[in-house]
C-alpha cells in the first residue's frame, strides 16, 4: 500500500514528515493531517478510555472519546465493562449527555429508544408503526471491543487489534509499578480537572516525557517548596533516564529512588510529610504502614506515557482529547487509596492541587508553554521540530532504547509510532 499524502503545505510525503531527529511543523498545524490521525491512530489503537474505580457498581458509567467520536463507558449488572458509540441508531441522537452517573438505562431523548446497559435496543416507542421492517437485534449501540490491564480499561474498533497486553508490552511492568501507590489498597480515581488549550495534541504528548523544560517551566513550583523536595526535584543531569518501551510507549524515570515505592521503606520519612506519618501513627496504624503510606502519597519517581492518548505520570492520570488541529482538551485525574485513611487522601489531593490544580503552579506555565509552541508554528511553514537532544548517548536496552532524563528518546518513540500507523 502507497503512502498517503495530503495537501500539505509543501506537498511532501506522510512518511518524510518524521525523521529520527525531527518532525515537520505541519504535524501541528495541517488540519488534513489531523483528520488523518483520527482515522489511522484512534480507530488502529487500544485508546485508554477509563479507571475500573470510576465504574465501581453495575450502572456506573461515564462519557468520554474515543479519538472525535463520543463514546459511553458503562458496567452491566453481570459487571461486564462495554464502550458503546454514543449514537442512537435512530436519528443519530447522543443518548448520554451526563459525563458520569448511574443509570438503568439509556434514552434517547428525540423518540425514546431504549437501550440495556450491554447496548441492546429494548424499547422503541410506537413500533407497530414500523411493521416488519424493524428487527430491534439489529440495532443496538455499537459496540467496541474492551480490555483491561492493572485496572485500566482500553478500548478499539479493531477486532483484529493485538490483545492489550501485547500491545502494552514492557509498558506493564511500569503500570504495575504505578498502582503501587494504592499502598495496599485499591487504587482510586477521586476526581478530575479538564482544560483546553489552543494547541496540537502531540504538543501535550511530547511534554510528559520532557524533563528538558522542567527546571526552566516550573522554577516558580520549585520556589514554593522545602529546600529537601528541592534538591529532590533537580533531576536535569541526575541518574534518571527515558527508556523506548515499543509501540510509541515511553517511560521517563526522574527520581530512580522512587521506581518501586515498597522499597527502601527504611530510608528517613522527608521532613514534609512528618506531620502526616505521626497522623497515621495517631490512629493506629503499625509504623511498616505508615511509612507505606507516606511513600505511596508522595507518588512515583516516573512518568509513564501510553500512545497515544494517557500518561500515568508521577501521582495522577494525564489524558489527551483533541478537539481540531489547532485545540486539545486535558483531564487530570487525581489518584488515591480507595478506603485508605482519610488524612492521608487529604494530603494526596493537596499535592495534587498544588501542581496540576487549576490553580496550582505547574498547569499554568505548560499550558502557557504548550500555547507557545503552537503559535509558533504558524512562523516558518517549511520548518522542522528538533527531536535530538540525547540521541548520540542512546544506548540499546533490553526493551528498546534510552537515554538520560532529559534525552527527547520517548519523543523519538512515539513520532515512529505515529510514522507506522499513518502510513500503513
Amino acid at each position: 500500500m502507497n503512502a498517503p499524502t495530503f495537501p500539505l503545505n509543501f506537498q511532501r510525503p506522510v512518511a518524510d514528515l518524521v525523521r529520527e531527529d525531527r518532525v515537520h511543523t505541519s504535524l501541528y498545524t495541517d488540519p488534513a493531517l489531523f483528520d488523518q490521525e483520527m482515522d489511522r491512530i484512534f480507530r488502529n489503537c487500544w485508546v485508554w478510555v477509563a479507571h475500573a474505580s470510576e465504574l465501581p457498581e453495575p450502572g456506573s458509567f461515564k462519557t468520554h472519546w474515543v479519538g472525535m467520536e463520543p463514546v459511553i463507558v458503562v458496567r452491566d449488572r453481570k459487571n461486564q465493562v462495554h464502550v458503546l458509540l454514543n449514537r442512537c441508531r435512530h436519528r443519530a441522537a447522543t443518548v448520554c449527555e451526563h459525563k458520569k452517573g448511574k443509570t438503568a438505562s439509556f434514552v434517547c431523548p428525540y423518540h425514546g429508544w431504549a437501550y440495556a446497559l450491554d447496548g441492546s435496543l429494548r424499547g422503541v416507542p410506537h413500533s407497530q408503526s414500523y411493521g416488519d421492517c424493524l428487527d430491534k437485534g439489529e440495532l443496538p449501540l455499537v459496540s467496541l471491543r474492551v480490555e483491561q490491564y492493572a485496572g485500566m480499561i482500553f478500548a478499539t474498533f479493531r477486532d483484529d487489534m493485538a490483545p492489550l497486553e501485547q500491545w502494552l508490552g514492557p509498558a506493564r511492568k511500569w503500570m504495575d509499578l504505578f498502582m503501587k501507590q494504592g499502598a495496599g489498597y485499591p487504587v482510586k480515581v477521586a476526581g478530575e480537572h479538564r482544560f483546553r488549550f489552543p494547541g496540537n495534541w502531540k504538543i501535550q504528548l511530547e511534554n510528559t516525557t520532557d524533563a528538558y523544560h522542567f527546571p526552566l517551566v516550573h522554577k516558580s513550583f520549585l520556589s514554593s517548596v522545602d529546600p529537601q523536595t528541592e534538591r529532590m526535584l533537580d533531576f536535569v543531569g541526575g541518574p534518571g533516564y527515558v527508556e523506548d518501551l515499543g509501540n510509541g510507549h515511553s517511560v521517563m524515570v526522574m527520581i530512580p529512588e522512587l521506581i518501586d515505592l515498597e522499597a527502601h521503606l527504611d530510608d528517613p520519612i522527608p521532613e514534609r510529610f512528618e506531620a502526616l506519618a505521626q497522623a497515621l501513627r495517631d490512629e493506629g496504624h503499625e509504623e511498616a504502614q505508615v511509612r507505606r503510606i507516606v511513600r505511596a502519597v508522595g507518588g512515583t519517581g516516573f512518568n509513564l506515557n501510553l500512545f497515544p492518548n494517557v500518561a500515568c505520570s508521577m501521582a495522577f492520570f494525564r489524558v489527551l482529547q483533541p478537539v481540531a488541529v489547532d485545540e486539545t482538551e486535558i483531564h487530570h485525574a487525581v489518584i488515591t487509596m480507595d478506603g485508605g485513611p482519610a488524612v492521608a487522601n487529604q494530603a494526596r489531593l493537596r499535592l495534587h492541587e498544588h501542581f496540576q490544580g487549576p490553580m496550582g503552579f505547574g498547569t499554568p506555565d505548560d499550558s502557557e508553554a504548550w500555547e507557545r509552541v503552537q503559535k509558533g508554528s504558524s512562523a516558518g511553514r517549511d520548518l522542522w521540530i528538533l527531536l535530538n537532544r540525547g540521541l548520540p548517548g542512546e544506548r540499546l536496552t533490553a526493551d528498546g532504547r534510552a537515554g538520560d532524563v532529559s534525552a527527547e528518546t520517548g519523543m523519538r518513540a512515539a513520532y515512529q509510532q505515529w510514522k507506522k500507523l499513518m502510513t500503513a
